[in-house]
């Protein structure tokens, strides 16, 4: 018998919750990623609950509990319960019924194996009571060990009741496989991968981006790169490659950098303004990642040759967060390729210096005002620019020393 000592299930808020739920002959039980990831020393995030009692009984029990009750998706069977501030997903037991490849009607009921049945992995269809014992109806802890990740049951249907779960097999095998995808799914996937145009943008992207932060997506993104899968959803990587990805996780773990979903999309598409800006609208990304990913197509590619002062002067007048996107993009590869080469080295020793300087780039208060300007004869408006313009470059380029007398001691009408 498979047992969880866990903290976070000794908790008494979620004790209480569990308890209350499992009366007169109902049971509630920890179901899912809290269970899985807790089985592979990992953290916990979100504590997700099944329970054997009907939706609105479960909202009574849980009110009567002290607790807030919030019908989320009740007529799917959820409800959140709000306990000391946290939120705690409760869901009746349920068969699909009917669905449509995006959504399901679904039957509530009591049997553990029915609900169990309908999840869409075995590692994800984990129980655990709130003493700790596991409840491995369909082989999942055996997968866990083994770092297999496979569909429950026929493949192909678990991916006809949402196409959401072709994504979902990638992403969880970035996360949590070893070895090859199970072989079933990359078939059903290859098959099925028409049915993703059906789903919404923001399901897409929001699947992409959890792949994409996995610790290293690089062997995922091959298999749905061999499926067709990656070109169904983001078409912008089919002529450009994913060799990058690979040199850039392995620079992530040398050098201490988090993981970051938009770097590795930067990676595996091309840096054109324009497709991006249409990735973005296709995708529906934030404005902040939009702006985030127009701006680093139409950033300087980083040049190990660049001279000092010009670095400063771009990351002076440039946008400093996408300038480090650039340099360690570009470091990355350059490490990938230095080997014992004398001038790769080279190219890897500028490239991470220049990368450390706009790390912390801070520069000092600039000591020339436009009323400074003006004061010099200088009309306002589009002269005064390219005079400030002017002096802030040769500041920079001074390595930002060069004091306002000095400054303005060039300063001469047009």
């Amino acid at each position: 018998m498979t047992r969880i000592d866990a903290e976070w299930l000794r908790d008494e808020t979620l004790q209480r919750l569990l308890a209350c739920l499992s009366v007169e002959g109902d049971e509630a039980r920890v179901v899912g990623g809290a269970v899985r990831n807790e089985l592979m020393g990992r953290d916990i995030t979100d504590i997700d609950i099944a329970t054997t009692s009907e939706p609105a009984e479960t909202v009574r029990r849980i009110e009567a509990a002290g607790f807030k009750a919030v019908p989320t998706g009740i007529e799917h069977g959820t409800v959140t319960a709000v306990a000391q501030g946290r939120p705690f997903e409760v869901t009746t037991l349920r068969q699909d019924v009917e669905t449509d490849g995006r959504r399901a009607k679904v039957r509530f009921g009591k049997d553990w194996r029915s609900d169990a049945e309908r999840r869409d992995f075995t590692i994800n269809a984990l129980y655990a009571r709130a003493d700790g014992e596991v409840v491995d109806l369909i082989g999942g802890v055996a997968d866990l060990g083994s770092g297999t990740l496979r569909f429950i049951g026929d493949a192909g249907q678990r991916i006809e009741e949402d196409y959401l779960r072709i994504l979902r097999f990638y992403r969880f095998f970035a996360w949590y496989g070893q070895g090859r995808p199970d072989a079933d799914g990359i078939r059903a996937s290859t098959r099925l991968k028409d049915g993703l145009d059906q789903l919404s943008a923001e399901r897409v992207w929001a699947e992409l981006r959890k792949l994409l932060g996995a610790p290293d997506p690089g062997r995922a993104l091959l298999w749905m790169r061999q499926s067709g899968v990656l070109s169904r959803v983001l078409p912008e990587s089919e002529k450009w490659g994913i060799d990058a990805l690979p040199a850039l996780a392995e620079t992530e773990r040398a050098l201490g950098w988090a993981p970051d979903a938009l770097r590795r999309l930067q990676a595996i598409v091309p840096p054109d303004p324009e497709r991006m800006a249409a990735l973005a609208k296709r995708l529906r990304l934030s404005n902040i990642d939009r702006d985030r990913m127009t701006a680093w197509a139409m950033a300087e590619e980083p040049r190990a040759d660049e001279s000092d002062g010009a670095f400063r002067a771009r990351l002076l007048f440039g946008n400093r967060a996408v300038i480090v996107d650039r340099l360690r993009l570009r470091l990355a590869s350059a490490r990938a390729k230095a080997g014992s080469d004398s001038s790769g080295l080279e190219v890897l020793a500028r490239l991470s210096t220049r990368l450390a300087e706009a790390e912390r780039f801070d520069p000092p208060e600039f000591p020339v005002s436009g009323h400074d300007l003006a004061e010099r004869g200088i009309r306002p408006g589009p002269e005064l620019g390219r005079h400030l313009d002017a002096l802030k470059r040769r500041w920079a380029e001074s390595g930002f020393t060069l004091k306002r007398e000095a400054l303005l001691a060039s300063v001469s009408p047009d």
